[in-house]
């Protein structure tokens, strides 16, 4: 039996537990930075088998396992993270979260159950493999400054030839995998403003300095950053997401805070935007009269698929059409983040989306939404198309 018709049988027959750890970590989510237990649980996973365990990595709990064959060969890391989010779950599903406020509502519990049991399998097979399979499970891609940060600034990764990862999503059809060239996620900045005027009483405007007028002019110039200071041919967003102005009827605000999110897809707008930004606060000081502090986080980089990885990716799959997925489709730059990135600033890779829309829905809800929910068939289709990446790129 050939090698690949060999470890597709190995997952086939342990889908049920797949599904199974799927369903347990779902019940048992953690915030980033903060999974311990779920940690523990990867940990314990590996017990007794024959590989080489790296725990408490990056400053985290990321647990990098390598599994090393007995023959020479490339170096090749496959990631998944592992962390949830601060979000109430609102679904009727029979595993819902037992941890209150807590969710695994990106799918990162799918994504840890379905490399659990591709590691074990490609373990069981090893000796008929090749080189050294990283397998990387991440903790905190959810929060800046992000797990991946800490592992690639670790330097147990500088050893890697390539590296691949993957992510579901409920709003691509089951049975489709997607693939983008190049810049595919987008970079991200983070900020926070805190505009300090003088309060006073809503009757006698000439005796305070609003807080809250100068914010809301705010608000509304950071929206020329994009329309009029970057170029049109680059991809930039900027978001006010937050403006936190507790008060009354009667009361002219002291102090108003913005948070926001700044996003790109060309590495090179990072800091113009910031300067543009950083720029209009000072001129709303002079402008206001008002003391303004701007706390600026430069954040994930954007991620860029590289070419090479990408395209042979594309044409591995491709070979498998209509087996256990539908069809290879051509994605598109997205204006979300993802830390998988810092990977991908260090070792050529790929990162790819499995399609994972639910049954029977129209329209599903989206990663981060409380009624988050996914295909778990796209499980198998992930572990599947990363066991032929991973065996066609160590030969």
């Amino acid at each position: 039996m050939k090698i690949k018709e060999a470890l597709f049988k190995k997952l086939e027959e342990k889908q049920s537990r797949m599904l199974e750890i799927r369903r347990y970590l779902h019940q048992h989510p953690e915030l980033s930075f903060h999974e311990e237990l779920t940690a523990k649980y990867i940990q314990d996973f590996y017990k007794d088998k024959d590989v080489t365990l790296h725990t408490n990595v990056g400053g985290g709990y990321a647990v990098i396992v390598d599994i090393e064959t007995n023959h020479p060969g490339k170096t090749i890391g496959v990631r998944a993270d592992f962390d949830a989010l601060p979000i109430q779950e609102e679904t009727d599903v029979e595993f819902k979260s037992q941890n209150d406020g807590v969710m695994h509502a990106c799918g990162h519990d799918a994504h840890t159950a379905y490399l659990l049991i591709l590691a074990e399998s490609l373990i069981e097979m090893k000796d008929e493999l090749s080189g050294t399979i990283r397998i990387i499970h991440q903790h905190a891609e959810e929060v800046p400054p992000g797990g991946a940060k800490g592992i690639v600034e670790s330097g147990i990764l500088d050893n890697l030839d390539e590296v691949y990862g993957i992510h579901v999503f409920p709003f691509v059809d089951q049975g489709k995998i997607e693939i983008h060239e190049k810049e595919t996620y987008a970079g991200r900045s983070n900020f926070d403003i805190e505009i300090q005027g003088k309060g006073g009483h809503a009757a006698l405007p000439q005796t305070a300095n609003d807080a809250l007028v100068a914010g809301a002019y705010l608000v509304t110039q950071l929206q020329t950053v994009v329309s009029r200071r970057m170029d049109p041919r680059e991809s930039v967003v900027v978001t006010v997401g937050a403006f936190e102005a507790p008060g009354g009827y009667n009361v002219i605000q002291d102090k108003v805070t913005l948070r926001g999110t700044v996003r790109y897809l060309n590495e090179a707008s990072k800091q113009p935007a910031y300067e543009e930004i950083k720029n209009q606060v000072e001129g709303l000081e002079k402008t206001f009269g008002v003391k303004v502090n701007l706390d600026y986080k430069f954040d994930y980089p954007v991620l860029y698929n590289y070419p090479e990885q990408t395209s042979a990716v594309r044409d591995i799959l491709k070979q498998s059409e209509g087996t256990y997925f539908d069809k290879v489709v051509e994605g598109q730059a997205l204006s979300g983040s993802e830390d998988f990135a810092y990977y991908l600033t260090k070792t050529p890779g790929t990162f790819y989306i499995v399609g994972a829309k639910p049954e029977g829905v129209e329209t599903p809800y989206p990663n981060h939404h409380p009624k988050f929910t996914i295909n778990e068939d796209a499980m198998m289709i992930c572990a599947k198309s990363l066991a032929e990446i991973v065996l066609n790129r160590m030969g």
